[in-house]
């Protein structure tokens, strides 16, 4: 039998077929009918399991379980509620919310600070680059942002997969940072902006150095080096999260931005500065968002936005205060306007200043002053001596 006789024969059986052929028991079960057990509640339930390291801590990770139908007897499967047993947990500061539940946000937020890990260390791997290679790549990256209008996000996010990528690769030659800087940009501008720039707009700020081809082949090396883990919790994001827990009241619509934009925008300086510094790596994000919130704050404020102990975020404000104090020492930058972004969208648009000369005045600041005083704008610790738990 030909193929061609063969597909028609099986065309006309599947036509003269109404309805599947079942054996007898089957036939038998539907007959007798099933009775429909109800609607089952269902609830996402999370476990604490501890990790021991070489050094002996216990540091937690969460870990998401799969969803689980719960029977309706169950009296949990009708509720909510979540028990933080654990030292390093905190309930969620996140208000209540109409469409989705403020311990689920919270926790995937911190599970995305265990799951997306960086350490400046990546840099022992490669010996032929240097930490200001680094900072040079990212200042441009920061400038071409802000000719393409790009949101803080997509930078942050950039900087991100670029600084996850370079762990997973071994002695990376300095002529390629341009080709994995600009990819990473252009991966993350795909997943943070609604109209991107077209990849051929990317490979033109390269003054020719990186072509469209060089770029779609990055793009895929990085995609895969990542496992295509590309939506980690940025600085920004807990800054912006940050900002506007302080301001939020009740009833008030937490998507809504109510926080003063010039605040914000020297905030995001900061940040801005000291991400350009690979030290930075040594913090986690959310941490490293409070301490530059801590400049402008105090610490019972951080502690109700944040969750974090001083003992946590200590480490982090003390190594920030020479750029706090570079900042300071510099006039306040105007605040920029975009002719396509709306005013109330402004702050959220990427910035570049002299952020290279920033970053050697405060590198050498904090040279010259190894005690690190803190900063009359830091927060201070707090006067009891019962500290509440951190996350």
């Amino acid at each position: 039998m030909s193929r061609r006789s063969g597909r028609a024969t099986l065309q006309v059986r599947e036509s003269n077929t109404s309805e599947p052929v079942t054996k007898g028991p089957l036939r038998k079960r539907k007959s007798q009918g099933t009775k429909r057990r109800p609607a089952l509640s269902k609830k996402q339930s999370y476990q604490i399991q501890k990790c021991w390291s070489q050094e002996g801590a216990t540091p937690c990770v969460l870990i998401e379980t799969p969803h689980k139908e719960l029977e309706p007897t169950d009296p949990s499967s009708f509720t909510h509620q979540y028990t933080f047993k654990n030292l390093f947990i905190k309930p969620a500061p996140i208000p209540q919310l109409s469409w989705a539940s403020s311990d689920d946000l919270w926790i995937k937020m911190l599970n995305k600070e265990l799951k997306y890990v960086h350490d400046q260390s990546y840099l022992k791997q490669h010996p032929k680059l240097q930490p200001n290679m680094r900072a040079i790549l990212l200042d441009w990256l920061l400038e071409v942002s802000e000719v393409y209008c790009l949101h803080r996000q997509t930078a942050y996010l950039a900087q991100d997969f670029f600084d996850r990528f370079m762990m997973t690769q071994h002695d990376v030659s300095k002529d390629l940072l341009q080709l994995i800087g600009i990819t990473a940009l252009f991966i993350a501008a795909k997943i943070e902006e609604i109209y991107p720039p077209k990849i051929f707009e990317f490979s033109y700020v390269t003054d020719g150095a990186c072509d469209v081809w060089d770029i779609q082949q990055m793009e895929l090396h990085i995609m895969k080096a990542l496992n295509w883990n590309l939506s980690p919790e940025t600085p920004i994001s807990w800054l912006k999260l940050y900002s506007q827990l302080e301001v939020q009241n009740n009833g008030e619509n937490v998507l809504e931005p109510q926080f003063c934009q010039e605040t914000y925008i020297q905030m995001t300086q900061l940040l801005d500065v000291c991400m350009m510094d690979v030290s930075s790596l040594d913090f986690s994000y959310s941490v490293l968002a409070a301490a530059a919130f801590g400049h402008f704050s105090s610490f019972d404020v951080v502690h109700k936005v944040s969750g974090l102990t001083w003992d946590v975020v200590a480490p982090c404000l003390h190594w920030m205060t020479p750029f706090m104090l570079t900042l300071r020492s510099e006039p306040k930058p105007p605040l920029k306007s975009f002719a396509k972004v709306r005013a109330d969208d402004r702050h959220n648009i990427q910035t570049h200043v002299g952020y290279l000369d920033l970053l050697r005045k405060a590198q050498e600041r904090a040279m010259d002053s190894p005690c690190k005083q803190m900063s009359p704008l830091a927060m201070t610790p707090p006067s009891s001596t019962e500290k509440p738990a951190s996350h």
